[in-house]
């Protein structure tokens, strides 16, 4: 029994076991010798540290066993996708178990922290001590010059001793048993582990910043969902790869970069659609009106230039202001707004800014000038954003969601066909979920549509018939999370409004290939160089995770034994996701015996016309059994030629299926919607991240293209994947790009605000 549960103990936690009973030892041997001749005071110091790194050891133990019950809870739960009344006590049970290892790991960092509060003590006192030695009365440090050369001795090993384990206990984690000696290669187990994780962490988080009712909450939420996906993507721990292993691989992966895409085939974008998209980004940008904007733009100095924006030096002011939905008291949101964009107050109609889960912050803004209402949805700001970014997850898009595409009379009957003969489809749930709650808020008019009946939503009252915009335009706008969600909502407004167009800048991967090309005639997509976001999805990050190993196997310094156990690991993991099974696959033992060279059950394998036909010879007599795998159905990811049989993780590689050749157990693939234009500075130099950083490029580098989606499926590993994020960088390289064709003599004429 002592010795299993000796063995699933971790290194770290031995030797800390072990280095804090030497120092109880130490200590309680030195209080007995000075003792009897030394006032208290001093000799509270070395009782304290003694005591503490005895209590730490005792809270090993029970650490140590709800740990243990921990990992075993996770072991008998069921799997996320069963139900139950069953099932969901269970989930129930490992929750809890979780929470109370986790007090018992928050117990064991307190006595840490005072462990090392304790030796930082007595070393500045025993450096006091002998800076100024015979100055001192304190006896126990008296036998550094009094005492024996064994006293003194001893006395110093119980210093170094106690400052040594304080300080390895900070970086050694609080983990008592190894989490992989009860999960060793079980999927679901490892899946659910980190799901805990991220639960735990996630409501956490929120509580620290004001959210404190998910801390309470122990149903499936939207937490827990997300929580769900984030522990999936790190599956990968399974089959003993580290975070610094992947970590090691996107660096490589990075550091060897991509060659130059080729812009010479590809149409240059219309200047109008160019002009218009340089001249509302500013409503874009304008709605982020918390502090984020501002500390991208003023790290140091980002307090006071937000406090300006938001009218907060001039409360007094405030009556100026129009009353948005959840804003301030000073109505500081409605003030960053109108000040950032440099209109007036009469402009913005409604708003809202205070939002709960899958809903979005708007403005409306209404320009006469240019006969134009202007919907503005702000991008990821607030926690409940990065929820809904993290609800990635497809759901089906009923034809409710569909509207503007389906049952409009100004979309052209191709498209219509297009749309309903390929059901279902694919949107990202929590941008649908927040573009249905803003669609109610700004046009409240769900369910069937008749043009003759007026609505009773607030852009129904702006743009219907004898109305103050009659006949106006309506531009939706919005970066990121905010670009996807406009383009959501633009395609259920559609129908209604035949002048509807939707700015999305740099969005998110938010609906299917046929969506996102039917909704090409009043949707346009606007992506900045190698900016992340346009490229964001579970499919992007599963193959950019398997392209971080493609850069360690072309790393000359890189351990191959390291490469192999990860070229295993995902093999293991793609045959059971296309299985849907959880037990190994011995289709990929086999074949990864086939690949490293190694003799799985005695196998043999040949390679012929571009097929790997494995033999297992445990049966001569089942020889006929052969597992025929065809090469010509999987590609490395990003590579087009490669030695498939002296590269090894080359042979891997070529387990990844082609997107166009996907399963049906395979998600279906998020593309940002309707027509992508791409803006790229053209360089002939790879840049470092410092560079990236600082560098301003000329007008004449920039260059706009209508771009294929289908070049936004990977995401780009580079310095600058997510400063070309940020808005007022697209902002720029639009500006820049109509000057360039303004002085070639092709601009037509202007569209300002």
């Amino acid at each position: 029994m002592w010795v299993p549960a000796l063995k699933n103990l971790t290194w770290a936690a031995i030797i800390l076991g072990l280095s804090n009973t030497v120092v109880v030892l130490l200590g309680g041997f030195l209080v007995i010798l000075a003792y009897p001749s030394c006032d208290h005071r001093y000799v509270f110091p070395f009782v304290a540290v003694s005591f503490a790194a005895w209590v730490r050891i005792v809270a090993m133990v029970p650490s140590g066993i709800a740990q243990e019950a921990t990992a075993m809870t996770i072991l008998e739960s069921p799997s996320d996708n069963s139900a139950g009344v069953a099932d969901a006590v269970l989930r129930l049970e490992r929750r809890m178990r979780y929470k109370k290892w986790l007090w018992w790991t928050r117990f064991a960092t307190v006595i840490t922290v005072l462990q090392f509060v304790g030796a930082t003590y007595l070393m500045f006192h025993t450096a006091k001590y002998i800076s100024h030695p015979g100055t001192s009365s304190n006896c126990v440090l008296g036998i550094f010059s009094n005492g024996s050369w064994w006293k003194q001795r001893l006395l110093a090993l119980f210093i170094i001793m106690a400052c040594l384990v304080a300080l390895v206990q900070c970086f050694a984690g609080s983990d008592v048993v190894n989490w992989r000696s009860y999960y060793a290669t079980k999927d679901n187990a490892w899946k659910a582990h980190y799901l805990e994780v991220f639960d735990n962490g996630m409501r956490e988080a929120l509580c620290c910043l004001g959210r404190v009712r998910y801390l309470s909450v122990l149903e499936e939420d939207e937490v827990y969902s997300v929580a769900r996906l984030l522990g999936d993507l790190v599956a990968y721990r399974a089959s003993g790869t580290g975070h610094l292993e992947l970590l090691a691989g996107l660096a490589l992966l990075q550091r060897h970069g991509q060659s130059p895409r080729s812009f010479e085939d590809s149409m240059e974008a219309p200047e109008g659609l160019i002009q218009e998209a340089a001249a509302l980004h500013k409503f874009a940008e304008a709605a982020y009106t918390g502090p984020l904007l501002d500390f991208g733009r003023n790290p140091f100095l980002f307090p006071c230039a937000w406090l300006y924006r938001q009218g907060l030096l001039a409360p007094w002011a405030r009556n100026r202001w129009p009353i948005l939905n959840g804003d301030n008291w000073w109505r500081g949101h409605a003030a960053a707004f109108l000040k950032h964009v440099n209109l007036t107050s009469e402009v913005l109609r409604q708003g809202r800014v205070n939002q709960a889960k899958c809903e979005a912050a708007y403005f409306i803004v209404v320009l006469h000038h240019l006969r134009s209402v202007v919907v503005a949805v702000r991008g990821t700001e607030t926690p409940e954003d990065l929820i809904t970014d993290g609800l990635c997850k497809e759901c089906i898009l009923s034809a409710e969601d569909l509207d503007g595409l389906m049952n409009s009379s100004h979309v052209h009957p191709d498209v219509k066909l297009s749309v309903e003969s390929s059901f279902p489809h694919y949107g990202h749930s929590g941008i649908l979920g927040a573009a249905q709650d803003l669609f109610m808020q700004i046009d409240g008019n769900p369910g069937d549509y008749d043009a003759e009946c007026k609505s009773s939503g607030f852009l129904s009252s702006l743009l219907g018939a004898g109305c103050e915009c009659d006949g106006y335009d309506v531009r939706i706008v919005g970066h990121s999370l905010g670009g996807a969600i406009a383009a959501l909502l633009g395609i259920k407004l559609y129908r209604r409004y035949k002048n509807l167009h939707v700015f999305a800048y740099g969005p998110l991967p938010c609906v299917d290939a046929v969506v996102a090309d039917a909704c090409s005639e009043f949707v346009t997509s606007i992506v900045y160089d190698n900016e992340f976001s346009a490229r964001l999805s579970v499919g992007s990050i599963l193959r950019l995770r398997a392209a971080a190993i493609t850069a360690l196997s072309q790393d000359t310094k890189t351990d191959k034994a390291t490469i192999f156990r990860l070229a295993r690991q995902f093999l293991n993991l793609s045959e059971r996701q296309r299985s849907g099974t959880e037990v190994n696959n011995p289709a990929s033992d086999l074949y990864y015996g086939a690949i490293t060279g190694e003799d799985l059950n005695h196998q043999v394998y040949e390679r012929s016309e571009g097929q790997c036909r494995v033999f297992p010879l445990l049966n001569e007599a089942d020889k006929d059994s052969v597992i025929t795998m065809d090469h010509s159905k999987f590609t490395h990811p990003f590579e087009s030629n490669v030695d498939t049989f002296d590269n090894p993780i080359s042979q891997f590689m070529e387990t990844v299926p082609r997107s166009e050749s996907t399963s049906a157990r395979d998600p279906p693939e998020m593309y940002p919607p309707g027509l992508v234009i791409h803006i790229v500075p053209h360089r002939s130099l790879p840049m470092s991240m410092w560079k990236a950083c600082t560098v301003q490029l000329s007008a004449q580098n920039y260059k706009a293209y209508i771009a294929s989606r289908e070049s936004f499926k990977d995401i780009i590993v580079s310095p600058s994947m997510f400063l070309d994020h940020l808005p007022w960088r697209c902002r720029y390289a639009m500006k820049n790009v109509l000057e360039a064709r303004s002085a070639q003599g092709i601009l037509n004429e202007s569209y300002s605000v």
